[in-house]
């Protein structure tokens, strides 16, 4: 491609909202334009570098025996209906009535309409395992869209979905699909990292991210510093935790407190570890039809993690309480406590379970007890709703966990038979008995793995590609246009390059130097090759993207240089 030819309407602005690189450099480079909040174009650059994902993406898909298909855009909203998601998506899922009032859905995620074309389709267990995916554009109207393509409300996505007689089956698929997804983030040239997570409003088990590490993520995640461990905050566990040396020495009491309510100010007039302390947090549930008041117990140095707690009450959502909903239900806010608590439903962390030496209100206004022994509870409700904290225990070895944060590129996890049973679709098994298809679901985002490349290569003058993903591999520039030997030498390596196959842009514009050069760094094209005024000693230069190396090379040996650096 000549770049006098080529329309890449690079600019020194970047877009007000931009604050990710991401956002910034595919804006400024010509990558992406915005069209409206959360939507965008993607221009020729970006057309290509979204190319040579899918072409990834395709390669590994056949290696692993899946099949590419293309579901239709608009969903009717009669399945969505069918397998109950069409109110637990919320605001989320764009809906609209055709003009003979039938209502239809944007699908954001294609698990309905994947299963919708396999059954009737697929009736018996021999043509069984079936994997089947697409690449396909998806929207979701997101409250706040931001950062550019990283969370847009239009967005391309691979999704993929493949059916099962058996766990064992779909367990093997799994860690098949797991390592194809590695295999496909590795050739993009990503560092990243498998952690388990909640499966969210999809549903289903053995829920997996794949996060590229970045310090822009989103997403906190919990790694271990021994093992391949690693965690979404929503999903991460730790070892059991060895008690702490500082027992507070006293005997089962209710003691007077008055007007200490929060977990330091107790901490301090008990002079105990808050390791010691239990701390009550009251929230609302929210269910499809109703909601209540839940009461949640963890220890006073831990935090309460809300996806755990919204999974353990089986709720669609969490809000907070006021003090006054509280007093409502004859609690007693700042001295809850989980002894002959009758008020309100409650769940107790399980690191809680038949602790010891614990501190607790005493749901009495101004009083507490202390020295509670937890096994006095019971058959009580525990679940593990606390957040981890850096430098607990890994839950599979001796390690220690730490915090970074990721971007969520690729999702995987088991959906049994959750699809499959509210949409009726079955097979027939070796005895002709009807069952339904046991169900896994990969999905991998294409247009943020674009944006992911940015966030973890680039620097202050632009993009910086990897091999795998750039749009043009060489940059050959003409210095001087008007310099005929230099034309006649861009030329001739620009077409040798094309012969070779080598995916190559030719800067003949008559812009300055220093423009041009500019303009090559900020769309990071991995080599670039200088025709200028070294050339009357023979020589061009190289100058490598990632390192800014720039490298001395006789014109005659130039492509043979080119050819081995590719």
């Amino acid at each position: 491609m000549r770049r006098s030819k080529a329309f890449i309407p690079t600019s020194k602005e970047a877009p007000s909202d931009a604050t990710l690189a991401s956002h910034i450099y595919l804006s400024r480079a010509g990558f992406i334009s915005q069209v409206a909040s959360g939507l965008y174009n993607y221009m020729p650059l970006a057309k290509r570098v979204i190319k040579k994902i899918e072409n990834i993406i395709n390669e590994e898909m056949a290696k692993v025996g899946a099949q590419e298909v293309e579901l239709s855009f608009v969903t009717p909203a009669t399945l969505w209906e069918q397998s109950g998601r069409i109110e637990k998506f919320g605001k989320e899922l764009l809906r609209f009535k055709d003009r003979k009032e039938n209502l239809f859905v944007l699908g954001p995620t294609h698990e309905e309409m994947m299963v919708d074309m396999v059954r009737n389709r697929v009736t018996s267990y021999k043509q069984l395992p079936l994997n089947l995916y697409q690449i396909k554009t998806k929207f979701r109207d997101e409250a706040r869209p931001r950062f550019g393509l990283m969370r847009g409300r239009e967005f391309i996505m691979k999704d993929g979905y493949s059916f099962h007689t058996s766990t064992e089956d779909l367990d093997r698929e799994f860690d098949v699909m797991e390592a194809a997804y590695k295999r496909i983030l590795t050739r993009l040239g990503l560092d990243f990292r498998v952690v388990e997570a909640d499966s969210g409003a999809i549903g289903g088990s053995g829920s997996k991210e794949l996060m590229v590490i970045a310090d822009s993520g989103e997403d906190t995640i919990a790694i271990c510093s021994k093992c391949e461990y690693g965690a979404n905050l929503e999903a991460a566990t730790r070892s059991a935790r060895v008690m702490n040396p500082d027992v507070p020495e006293m005997k089962f009491d209710k003691v007077h407190t008055p007007d200490v309510k929060s977990i330091e100010d107790l901490s301090e007039f008990l002079k105990v570890d808050p390791y010691y302390t239990i701390k009550c947090i009251a929230k609302k549930l929210i269910y499809e039809e109703d909601s209540e008041v839940i009461l949640f117990f963890i220890r006073g140095c831990d935090n309460l993690q809300e996806v755990k707690a919204v999974n353990a009450a089986g709720a669609l959502d969490i809000e907070d309480v006021s003090e006054e909903e509280l007093q409502a239900l004859g609690l007693v806010p700042g001295f809850i406590g989980p002894l002959e608590q009758d008020k309100a439903k409650h769940v107790i962390d399980s690191d809680l379970k038949d602790a010891i030496h614990m501190v607790c209100g005493a749901n009495e206004l101004d009083n507490h007890y202390v020295n509670v022994d937890m096994s006095v509870l019971g058959l009580a409700y525990f679940e593990d709703i606390a957040e981890v904290n850096e430098g607990d225990v890994c839950p599979h070895c001796t390690g220690l966990l730490s915090f970074t944060k990721g971007i969520e590129v690729g999702h995987i996890f088991k959906l049994g038979t959750t699809y499959s049973e509210a949409l009726k679709a079955e097979y027939l098994d070796e005895n002709g008995k009807a069952q339904p298809f046991i169900m896994g679901t990969y999905g991998m985002g294409v247009s943020r793995l674009v944006a992911s490349v940015i966030e973890q290569h680039h620097d202050e003058s632009g993009c910086i590609w990897t091999k795998e993903t750039a749009p043009y591999m060489v940059n050959v520039m003409i210095s001087n246009i008007k310099d005929e030997a230099q034309v006649a030498m861009g030329e001739e390596l620009y077409t040798k390059l094309q012969d070779a196959n080598v995916e190559v842009m030719l800067d003949d514009r008559k812009d300055r130097f220093g423009f041009k050069m500019k303009d090559a760094e900020l769309i990071g094209f991995p080599y670039t090759i200088v025709v200028g005024k070294e050339l009357v000693n023979g020589s061009v230069q190289i100058f490598k993207r990632a390192t800014k190396e720039k490298t001395t090379v006789n014109a005659d040996e130039i492509y043979e240089k080119i050819m081995e650096l590719l």
